[in-house]
């Protein structure tokens, strides 16, 4: 090849070069827009687990604006346009029947005590509205999701405290059964079934978690776990850390099947961002992550998909989410393949604040229905619900106290 044609080629190649990152640029730059307007809602954090590992929660011995070695610090989070963290309380299930009470209760204070010691960066808040004001404030809103039903102890009295609280999701199982629900591991083998997915006791837990105003995860259960919850619950459910299991055969993953209940009963699924859960394999990229997005969509529909990265509760994170501030450059990729800026703020946030109202509102109505009692009858209260709703709030009757 002639010099001539050397040179015109080197040439071409560095127009499209220039063309292709004036594309990632714009991108990038609307998705800082979008998200300066709609920011990120985060489904599953594991940093106060971090805390405690590495430092026995004593916060005195920490400065989260520095912080280093761990996916979470305050400024990652601001550049990451992360406006509101559901933070993990997890404690291992080797406390099962033991202390995980106890030990949920001090995560669950850890997550307190953040928010007292970065006022001006943490707003602890435990409802729909209080993330929007946490938004409007320009602080991270920071609520407290229990990891695994182990925590409560079979008990509704703990239930109950947690919510007190500040507890709003509970994710049914973790790693290990529950003398009530079956968990994941039970699809692979390694776990004997125990309820065959919800037991009797399971469904008074989640009919209790309606009533309180506590989302119900399916992160972490078995797939018959999740059907029979997705029909228990009368409100909205969420998975805050899971991904499609069409893209990776991973039993922490959710099943087509599954998906398509989920976009009927307008729930949620919040993409998980380990390696091993999107390709199953060590290693994953920004792109795996965002077929696992384009794929929930297009099964569950754009009302159920959220973001539930996982950071600091994983060995692996995908090349280019490498910690929480990369979150605008996998909304760039999502610009890239023709989601609009509707959907995005879905995804980012609304999804997640419309399942959250839901939530309080069957809370509202059960309150109704346990204060009329024998004087009224269901279908008098369904009656009063307004249209949009009635089909979605069938009571199942009297709720334990």
């Amino acid at each position: 090849m002639g010099t001539k044609h050397t040179m015109a080629l080197l040439g071409l190649l560095t127009l499209l070069v220039c063309e292709l990152v004036t594309v990632v640029n714009s991108n990038r730059d609307e998705a800082l827009r979008i998200m300066e307007k709609t920011p990120v809602i985060d489904g599953h954090n594991d940093l106060p687990w971090q805390l405690l590992s590495k430092f026995n929660n004593q916060l005195s011995k920490v400065n989260l604006s520095i912080l280093s070695d761990t996916h979470t610090n305050i400024p990652k989070l601001r550049e990451g346009k992360v406006g509101a963290q559901f933070w993990a309380a997890y404690v291992p299930c080797d406390t099962q029947g033991k202390d995980a009470v106890k030990r949920t209760l001090e995560q669950i204070d850890i997550v307190n005590r953040m928010c007292e010691g970065y006022p001006d960066d943490f707003l602890c808040v435990n409802s729909a509205a209080g993330i929007e004001d946490a938004f409007r404030s320009k602080k991270v809103a920071s609520l407290i999701g229990v990891e695994g039903g182990h925590s409560i102890d079979s008990s509704l009295g703990a239930l109950r405290t947690f919510y007190n609280l500040g507890v709003r999701y509970m994710t049914l199982t973790h790693s290990c059964n529950v003398p009530w629900v079956d968990n994941w591991l039970v699809d692979t083998g390694s776990d004997p079934a125990k309820s065959n997915g919800l037991s009797e006791f399971g469904k008074t837990v989640i009919f209790e978690m309606n009533r309180l105003g506590i989302m119900v995860d399916l992160a972490h259960v078995s797939v018959k776990t999740m059907k029979d919850a997705l029909e228990a619950s009368q409100a909205p459910v969420i998975f805050s850390h899971s991904s499609a299991y069409k893209l990776c055969k991973h039993a922490r993953n959710v099943p087509d099947d599954v998906l398509e209940i989920v976009k009927a009963k307008k729930g949620l699924v919040m993409v998980n961002f380990y390696n091993n859960y999107v390709t199953c394999s060590n290693k994953a990229n920004l792109s795996d992550v965002a077929d696992h997005f384009d794929h929930i969509k297009s099964i569950a529909g754009i009302e159920s998909v959220g973001f539930g990265g996982d950071y600091d509760g994983v060995p692996r994170v995908p090349e280019g989410l490498e910690d929480v501030s990369k979150y605008p450059d996998l909304v760039a990729e999502l610009l890239r393949r023709g989601w609009t800026a509707t959907e995005l703020e879905k995804a980012l946030a609304n999804n997640l604040l419309r399942v959250f109202k839901e939530v309080e509102q069957v809370r509202s109505w059960t309150d109704i229905m346990a204060a009329v009692g024998p004087h009224l009858s269901h279908q008098k209260v369904l009656s009063s619900i307004p249209t949009n709703h009635e089909a979605a709030f069938i009571f199942p009757g009297p709720f334990m106290r």
